[in-house]
């Protein structure tokens, strides 16, 4: 969502004639020039694109050490347990 966010950010940045461009830092807005503005968003995408990446990798490491999980205790209970699929 966030990378989304900050792809409208830069189209909507292309769009404008202004040379300085209104650019919240915190909770303030300061006029900073256009150019500047541009290398922020594209540095602030990488970061959470970064994140992403890593986020994805622990997802598939956690869903690979479940699947492990299922399986010692399918094998121990059999069918006496129920592990629903999420």
């Amino acid at each position: 969502e966030t990378n989304e966010n900050l792809e409208d950010a830069s189209n909507e940045l292309i769009l404008t004639d202004e040379d300085l461009v209104r650019f919240q830092i915190g909770e303030v807005f300061a006029h900073v020039p256009k150019e500047e503005v541009e290398n922020r968003i594209e540095e602030m995408k990488e970061v959470t694109s970064q994140n992403l990446e890593k986020l994805e990798e622990e997802k598939e490491s956690i869903l690979a050490q479940m699947a492990e999980l299922k399986k010692i205790l399918y094998g121990k209970f059999k069918d006496s347990i129920n592990l629903e699929e999420d």
